[in-house]
């Protein structure tokens, strides 16, 4: 089969809607089987849409053109908001305690048929939103968590479908999500961005003729309060369907809102607007498909383990992880979560009506995840192997949603960044992640510009009691490393010329994590590694200088790239007469070992040869279990 282009991506986007560039980056994929075909130029045809034919070298076939593809950015200046800003309730503010999620309405009228609609939305907290009664996109958890303090993406839907001439009504539910919420351990902290759920939101409908229809706010905007009663991350969401007659069609443009509350209008949010970029545990929730006597009260109680046929909540710490539904009464109803989200295997089922039989049918569960294309596979005809793959994407799943989490299930649920450092090449190759990572790099660089201190906190984003006062090897270096794992996956420069002033480094008066959650190391004190934590972060540190300098050479910078490499020659002398005598490590561990073949830390073949014995050593030693924590099981 000749070659020919199979898919056209805009900043890594298949679904061109909304991207944030003015100068937008295309990239295309081959198929076919012709040997040693290589593209030595290309073609871009630029209409209402863009397609592209690439040309071979010598002696070789062009492709066909690829298909058309439409690209549209979203609103990339603070005026393209047409004047729309943030709104909120008319009603007092429950400053330390769960926010009552708010339903947002406005009706509007369009006179002649409309050719185009986009809606354009973000949230002080999650948002869902409705048009004429019909769900809009199928996006769960929206806008993510990002550092909101710095920037709030926005979403762009193509809701022209929804939107007809006449009366038309847009309703929007907001729950407070991580925004106000309740966030980090021991206890946690609220309001870390504000303490008010807020809506932003501009619809713009385009008419036969051209015309632009701008739906930002106005008196007929109101807000009201709803069958959501709590709505929480960490201890989940409470839902009394009594309630539901109250907001029937309440999206819909012939509903009666005279009794609404008025809203008030917020102040701008901090920062720019920029859009997104029998089952084993499972991310998500549960859907129930239940009748029953109105006010009976069914509760769902979520843990990943069981202990003598029991939940352990234990591991949970002060999350209830709690879902409970209060049914109406009216024959059989659908329900699920909408504004929080459980780690979780098993589920306690709690108060269900004794009329109605639980089966198989009754409960769903429902995994979400962040949308990313998968581009990775692996099968063998080892059966233990291939479900050791499925549990490494599967856990990635888990804790890919809006950023990279170092759990789904406790009161914690952070962005760590050793977390995101160790894992990340493995992601790259499973997923197309590119979007994912460089929406969180722009919260590494947010919060690195917190007080000026260009240092990385150990969660992205920062929450209470925020980042440490000193960089640390490994947590610090991921602003460095996945910039280069992404370029090496994705060919893509652009991270490297954002990030490339963004130098991890280490002292040895800081904080160390070490090699953490080595298996040997105390239950009570997961940084007391088998491996010196002077060793592990200057082992990093020369691995950083490593990837600096081929950083800089991908981008023309050979200046700068002969500088790191001078600076690695004399680091690495340094580190031989810190940790090395006769070839021998100081540290005669898996970890010590690992990372010193793997970033190429002995100087001669016969000192390599020799460490790469006593590695197959020590692991056989050690009855060939993992004896590694988060610094050493990368290069392991």
């Amino acid at each position: 089969m000749a070659v020919s282009i199979s898919q056209l991506s805009f900043e890594h986007h298949r679904q061109a809607l909304g991207i944030a560039e003015s100068e937008l980056r295309i990239s295309w994929r081959f198929s076919g089987n012709t040997v040693d075909w290589e593209q030595s130029a290309y073609d871009l045809e630029i209409l209402r849409g863009v397609r592209a034919r690439a040309h071979g070298g010598p002696g070789q076939l062009s492709t066909p053109w690829s298909d058309w593809v439409t690209v549209e950015t979203g609103l990339l200046n603070s005026s393209d908001w047409a004047g729309a800003i943030p709104i909120a309730a008319e009603r007092e503010t429950k400053v330390e305690a769960p926010k009552r999620p708010v339903y947002f309405r406005r009706h509007f009228l369009i006179t002649v048929n409309g050719t185009r609609a986009r809606l354009y939305i973000t949230a002080l907290g999650l948002y869902e939103a409705e048009i004429n009664g019909c769900r809009v996109g199928d996006y769960v958890l929206a806008p993510g968590w990002q550092s909101y303090n710095y920037h709030h993406v926005y979403d762009t839907y193509d809701v022209t479908e929804l939107v007809s001439s006449g009366k038309n009504a847009i309703g929007v539910a907001v729950g407070e999500g991580w925004f106000s919420g309740r966030l980090s351990y021991g206890g946690g902290v609220r309001n870390n961005y504000g303490d008010t759920i807020g809506l932003l939101s501009l619809l713009v409908v385009t008419l036969e003729d051209g015309t632009k229809i701008m739906v930002p706010r106005d008196a007929t905007r109101a807000a009201n309060t709803g069958p959501l009663i709590t709505s929480e991350i960490y201890n989940g969401e409470h839902y009394d369907s009594t309630l539901e007659a109250d907001l029937k069609e309440w999206s819909s443009a012939g509903f009666a809102a005279d009794d609404w509350l008025a809203v008030k209008e917020l102040p701008a949010p901090k920062g720019a607007l920029v859009p997104p970029d029998g089952p084993p545990n499972l991310v998500g929730w549960l859907r129930l498909t239940v009748s029953g006597t109105s006010g009976t009260n069914i509760t769902l109680h979520h843990a990943e383990v069981l202990e003598d046929g029991e939940l352990t909540l234990r591991p949970l710490r002060v999350a209830t992880a709690a879902d409970s539904l209060i049914l109406h009464g009216n024959g059989m109803q659908t329900w699920e979560p909408r504004f929080t989200l459980h780690g979780f295997r098993y589920a306690q089922v709690d108060g269900w009506p004794q009329e109605t039989p639980l089966t198989a049918e009754s409960i769903t569960a429902v995994v979400v995840h962040s949308d990313m294309e998968q581009t990775g596979w692996f099968e063998c005809s080892n059966q233990l192997l291939n479900k050791f793959h499925h549990n490494v994407r599967w856990s990635m799943k888990g804790n890919f949603l809006s950023i990279p989490t170092d759990c789904p299930q406790r009161d914690e649920r952070l962005g760590w960044t050793g977390d995101a450092h160790a894992f990340a090449p493995t992601a790259n190759y499973l997923y197309n992640a590119a979007g994912f990572w460089r929406g969180w790099h722009k919260d590494i660089l947010s919060e690195m510009q917190r007080n000026n201190s260009m240092v990385v906190p150990f969660t992205i984003p920062t929450i209470p009691p925020g980042g440490p006062a000193t960089p640390a090897a490994v947590r610090g270096d991921v602003a460095v490393a996945n910039p280069f794992n992404i370029y090496q996956a994705f060919g893509d420069l652009g991270l490297l010329e954002e990030h490339r002033n963004e130098v991890g480094l280490w002292n040895r008066s800081s904080f160390q994590f070490a090699d953490w959650l080595d298996p040997k190391a105390p239950f009570d004190a997961p940084g007391n590694a088998t491996t010196a934590k002077h060793f592990v972060a200057d082992a990093y540190l020369i691995h950083m200088i490593d990837f600096l300098a081929n950083m800089s050479a991908a981008l023309g910078r050979g200046d700068a790239a002969e500088q790191y490499r001078s600076q690695r020659k004399d680091l690495v002398s340094a580190f031989h007469d810190a940790w090395i005598q006769d070839g021998i490590l100081a540290n005669q561990t898996q970890t010590a070992y690992a990372m010193a073949l793997n970033f190429g830390l002995f100087t001669d073949e016969g000192q390599q040869s020799a460490a790469a014995e006593k590695l197959r050593q020590i692991v056989a030693d050690n009855n060939y279990l993992v004896g590694t924590g988060f610094a050493g099981t990368p290069p392991l």
